[in-house]
């Protein structure tokens, strides 16, 4: 069997300076990574490529991001290393979107291999290394080395203002923990390390703090990545209250009046904290009960994984475990999503999009026929400032307007050619609507149906191709789809695909997206983890890219058409998958099974899924 490509792409590579002689130069090569080997080659024009160079993954002990403050010395700007065998290969990424890609990939086909315990961050030049200063090329490394530490897919701040200064006198000695490890990207900025504890020096930025390691070492760190090491000290954080009782909680919360709206707050048991959080879910009886619902964070008191609220989901700090929960219910009746702090300004975290530049005159709008009709209501064709639109109309009980508000809040903070852009909102009038940008084909599941045995191999790849490009910007950015399928995903006029309705699912009421348990989701496209234990992750997204391809190549048919949600989670639970439909590539079709693993860290990611079916495009 033949190895299967991974990735591939032009990239600078340094000479390995093998002999002490060799010349230090910089190369353009094009590289590809599969299942067996790195190899890279030199591709001349009118010419067959011819290889330079080759490393089987096997013989790799370490690949990981160059951290340097030295000017680099070609256009590309974004240095990696692999360490194989005794040598240093040192490889340049055009982005550090490129770069991650590599790293990740790299890491993960050889984290089963005899890796190195420590690396260097820095470069080897003139003899020496520029992180420890040791003069031995096959010196120990001096930072350790992680197999499984990809960098963090999270969006970073702003950076800070070089000229601030890398300490407070005024903070006193505070301890911190790192959330997860940070490379930095600026001379400026400090390693973390995963659980590793750091002082914290000045936190007078609102994203950006500076921190001491227990070298005497300071630097710059994204505040997010870091949380106080005492249970007591969450001051910073607009959801504590220290001295709040539970009557006080329930009588902030109900005032406030959003679902979700919730608090943390010193419990009666000294060291114990309640999470107190407003619903307006219905009571047995099915009619809206307005009430707030208290949860003790447990401590396992095991480390490193300590905290957690009604499920046991596992984190290392409460912030971390608050953070989580603001994006996913996992247990609880409503996700985190309003924090609310008695003499705090609540507002600081809230975004109303009916201010500023999102917002759209009505009378600016001119609604035409009705495109459709979704879980929350139709969606017109229509006119904004002499261009086409689509618009999400707001059906009356179909979902709170502040849930309708946060889609748009989520839309506003993601932008990428492959997915569906906003252009605005209206909300001065009733039906509160969404402007979108108009995709002339529609829905794909229609228009697969609609010109079933019209569409070639070619534009059934590209559709593929056009949803993971999408997906693989959402996953970059850390979020998840949680709907993905035929039906959220939108065609132009040129058949290009592009993904809608992110995130949408946990507000869905239709009965499709019931299981046997009772949880809201679309079944016959959920992994089994979402299946079993609502646990959402980019890998149920790829779970569900898998079944959604699946539609692409049986052109619209409805998986499991003829099973029952019960049915199909029996099936599920057996082993069994959906059979390859009549004109599915060999090659497509085993990417679709490689989205069905059963265990999540078996699936590959949307980076790996684009450049498989890139390179498919390009044969």
């Amino acid at each position: 069997m033949y190895p299967r490509v991974i990735l591939k792409g032009t990239l600078i590579k340094k000479s390995q300076q093998k002999r002490r002689t060799s010349p230090s130069n910089y190369k353009e090569r094009f590289f590809v990574l599969d299942t067996q080997d790195l190899t890279y080659s030199e591709r001349r024009p009118g010419k067959k490529p011819v290889q330079k160079g080759s490393i089987e993954l096997a013989r790799i002990k370490c690949v990981e991001i160059v951290c340097s403050d030295i000017p680099i010395p070609c256009s590309n700007k974004y240095p990696f290393q692999v360490f194989h065998d005794s040598y240093y290969l040192y490889i340049f990424a055009p982005d550090n979107d490129c770069r991650q890609r590599w790293v990740r990939a790299l890491k993960e086909e050889t984290k089963c291999n005899r890796l190195a315990v420590k690396y260097h961050p820095n470069f080897w030049m003139d003899g020496r290394w520029r992180c420890c200063h040791q003069t031995e090329k096959l010196a120990a490394g001096c930072h350790e080395y992680d197999p499984m530490g990809f960098a963090s897919k999270k969006p970073l701040p702003k950076t800070p203002d070089p000229e601030r200064r890398l300490s407070n006198p005024d903070l006193g000695r505070v301890v911190v923990v790192a959330i997860q490890n940070y490379i930095p990207h600026d001379a400026s900025d400090l390693t973390l390390k995963k659980d590793q504890e750091y002082v914290l020096t000045d936190s007078s930025h609102p994203e950006w703090w500076a921190v001491q390691d227990d070298r005497g070492n300071t630097g710059f760190v994204p505040n997010i990545y870091i949380a106080e090491k005492s249970g007591s000290n969450f001051n910073r954080f607009v959801w504590y209250n220290k001295n709040i009782t539970r009557a006080r909680a329930e009588e902030l919360l109900m005032q406030e009046g959003k679902e979700g709206a919730f608090m943390v707050r010193d419990s009666r048991q000294l060291g114990v904290y309640t999470v107190s959080v407003y619903t307006k879910a219905p009571g047995s009886n099915g009619e809206k009960n307005p009430r707030v619902k208290h949860y003790q964070i447990k401590d396992t008191e095991i480390e490193p994984f300590r905290f957690y609220l009604a499920e046991k989901y596992l984190f290392s700090t409460i912030p971390e475990l608050i953070q989580y929960h603001q994006h996913n219910a996992a247990g609880l009746i409503t996700r985190l999503r309003h924090p609310v702090t008695l003499g705090k300004d609540n507002s600081q975290n809230s975004f109303d999009v009916s201010q500023g530049e999102w917002e759209v005159e009505p009378a600016e709008l001119v609604l035409g026929e009705e495109l459709g009709s979704g879980e929350f209501g139709m969606v017109l064709q229509g006119t904004w400032r002499d261009r086409k639109v689509a618009v999400k109309m707001l059906r009356e009980g179909a979902m709170s307007e502040e849930d309708f508000k946060e889609e748009a809040m989520v839309v506003t903070k993601l932008s990428h050619p492959k997915l569906v852009q906003l252009y605005g909102v209206c909300t001065q009038h009733s039906p509160i609507c969404l402007v979108f940008e108009f995709m002339e084909h529609g829905c794909l599941s229609d228009y697969l149906r609609a010109t079933r045995g019209h569409l070639s191999p070619d534009t059934l790849l590209g559709m593929c191709l056009d949803t993971s490009e999408g997906m693989a910007y959402l996953e970059s950015s850390n979020f998840i789809h949680r709907d993905l399928a035929a039906r959220n995903c939108l065609v132009s006029k040129d058949n290009e695909v592009k993904v809608s309705d992110f995130g949408m699912a946990r507000f869905v009421l239709d009965d499709q997206y019931t299981s046997s348990q009772g949880s809201k989701f679309p079944v016959k496209w959920s992994s089994p983890e979402v299946i079993k234990y609502s646990k959402f992750s980019s890998k149920s997204d790829v779970w569900s890219f898998g079944v959604l391809m699946w539609e692409v190549y049986s052109e619209g048919r409805l998986p499991y058409e003829s099973r029952s949600n019960a049915e199909v989670v029996e099936s599920l639970n057996a082993g069994l998958r959906l059979l390859k439909p009549r004109q599915t590539p060999s090659a497509v079709h085993q990417l679709m099974e490689w989205c069905w693993k059963e265990k999540p860290e078996d699936r590959p990611s949307f980076a790996v899924l684009l450049h498989e079916l890139a390179s498919l495009s390009d044969l």
